[in-house]
């Protein structure tokens, strides 16, 4: 054990989003900082650098990869504008080298900005030998102490390996492997539900390889169903294959390499096979709280979710001690509030502000082929809070211009503003699926923070010819039983 105890202001244990953030902003208020992050590589042996989740194996990857699928898509449409194109094919390592480089340099930038801030680094696994002391194991096995007067865990979550099931663990593969595959995965059965699987499948299938999505219930639990539907149906209709109500139950290495899976179809209780080149689980994600010896330093975890209970102010069970992101129970996972929350944190840590983190209307966006932005309450949460007689659901399908010249079926498109029904009818949710909805429902998100009302938002000059537009336009209520479909200009 390395004698040397330093001793910190702030300790943040996990190096994604959130950690980063806080340690930065508390190093620029003065504070004597160091950040703890270590990363076990995933069974498949895939390791990365510093940044977390979002940086290596989440968000910034998977729109490229996204972004990669969309221009497959562009290419199709470009005979119909004049453009004379060959024959074209994906060439998967061009790709993955170029994605790779780029996490590579947040990896770098992310450290340098640590140096530039006067933030000690350390690349060590930690777990905690009392409330104010963590203990961090290297690479090569030295261990080393570390004190301070406030711990920050921002450990974030991992996915969820299904290892009940027989060959999960040896032969399928998980996002923390898909984006740093030197080859293409090939022909792939992606397991799950979830926005990750949907997102996976959604760009593999662009990139032209055969892609099925294995659901046990309903897609994208916890987003509004209708707006899921039109998501899967979208994808089924540019190729996706869609295997409901199933749940697999093996996976075998066949002598000429193939994955044959064997999976049980729930309705009729029949068993079914088939091989794929490659399996993705994409079942969920569990939080990095197992290896921290939480107990040690006395702070609490919801045993069903093993997420750390933490109150308004991200405190834990133990007054020094804060949780911030995915490792959080009741947090919202996502890169940018825990990023709010932990430079929110460093600010109330440094006696610079006593503002909190305000959880409610977080917008987001899932990166399906046809993306769907959303911001405020689903349409289901709206009636179970307000009831069905309180509630107005303004809603279009819409053509975006892009689409017409190019012939592209744009039967999903579609946008809902879920409102309170009482005037000036309160917007309580904006549901938006088509081309950029990211774009789009970040400048939505802002209206609907500040208040806005379904008055508010029809005063709005749309601007012309864009799919955003569309929200400014949106007169037909469900209520009144007329067809929302766009027609003319």
């Amino acid at each position: 054990m390395e004698a040397g105890r330093q001793d910190y202001d702030l300790l943040v244990i996990g190096g994604g989003s959130g950690g980063l953030a806080c340690a930065k902003e508390a190093a620029q208020l003065g504070k004597k900082v160091a950040v703890v992050d270590y990363v076990e590589p995933s069974p498949q042996g895939t390791r990365w650098g510093l940044g977390g989740t979002c940086v290596n194996v989440g968000c910034i990857p998977k729109k490229l990869m996204h972004q990669a699928a969309l221009l497959g898509g562009m290419i199709q449409d470009a005979p119909h504008y004049g453009w004379a194109i060959q024959p074209v094919l994906h060439d998967w390592r061009t790709m993955a080298e170029a994605v790779q480089n780029h996490v590579k340099s947040l990896n770098w930038g992310h450290r340098v900005q640590l140096q530039d801030r006067k933030v000690k680094y350390f690349n060590i696994k930690a777990c905690f030998v009392n409330e104010h002391t963590v203990c961090g194991v290297a690479k090569d096995g030295k261990e080393t102490l570390l004190s301070a007067e406030h711990i920050v865990i921002a450990t974030g979550g991992r996915p969820r390996y299904p290892t009940h099931i027989e060959g999960a663990l040896e032969y399928g593969i998980t996002s923390d492997d898909i984006f740093w595959l030197k080859e293409s995965p090939g022909k792939t059965l992606v397991v799950g539900a979830s926005y990750v699987a949907l997102e996976c499948a959604g760009f593999l299938t662009g990139l032209g390889l055969d892609t099925t999505v294995m659901i046990r219930s309903i897609p994208l639990r916890g987003f509004d169903q209708q707006m899921s539907s039109l998501v899967t149906e979208y994808m089924a209709s540019q190729g996706t294959r869609f295997l409901r109500g199933c749940t697999p139950s093996r996976v075998r290495r066949l002598p000429d390499g193939q994955l044959q899976v064997t999976w049980e179809d729930l309705t009729s209780g029949k068993e079914d096979m088939g091989t794929f080149n490659t399996v993705l689980w994409a079942t969920g994600r569990i939080p990095e709280t197992r290896s921290l010896n939480l107990e040690k330093a006395g702070v609490n975890i919801n045993p069903n979710s093993q997420k750390i209970l933490v109150d308004a102010q991200e405190t834990t069970s133990i007054p020094h001690i804060y949780a911030i992101g995915d490792v959080a129970e009741g947090r919202p996972e996502l890169t940018p509030t825990a990023i709010m929350a932990g430079k929110l944190l460093a600010q109330r840590l440094c006696g610079q502000s006593s503002d909190v983190m305000d959880y409610d209307n977080v917008p987001t966006t899932v990166f399906t082929p046809l993306e769907y932005g959303c911001v405020g309450l689903s349409e289901e949460e709206a009636v179970a809070r307000h009831g069905e007689e309180h509630v107005e659901v303004y809603h279009a399908y819409y053509k975006p211009l892009e689409f017409t010249v190019a012939e592209r079926d744009a039967s999903q498109c579609y946008i809902k503003m879920v409102c309170l029904r009482k005037p000036p009818q309160l917007v309580l949710g904006l549901h938006f699926l088509g081309p950029n909805a990211g774009e789009v429902t970040q400048g939505f998100a802002l209206g609907i923070k500040c208040g806005a009302s379904y008055v508010q938002v029809m005063r709005t000059v749309g601007i012309h010819p864009t799919c955003a537009e569309e929200v400014a336009k949106l007169r037909i209520s469900k209520r009144s039983g007329l067809d929302p479909t766009v027609t003319g200009c």
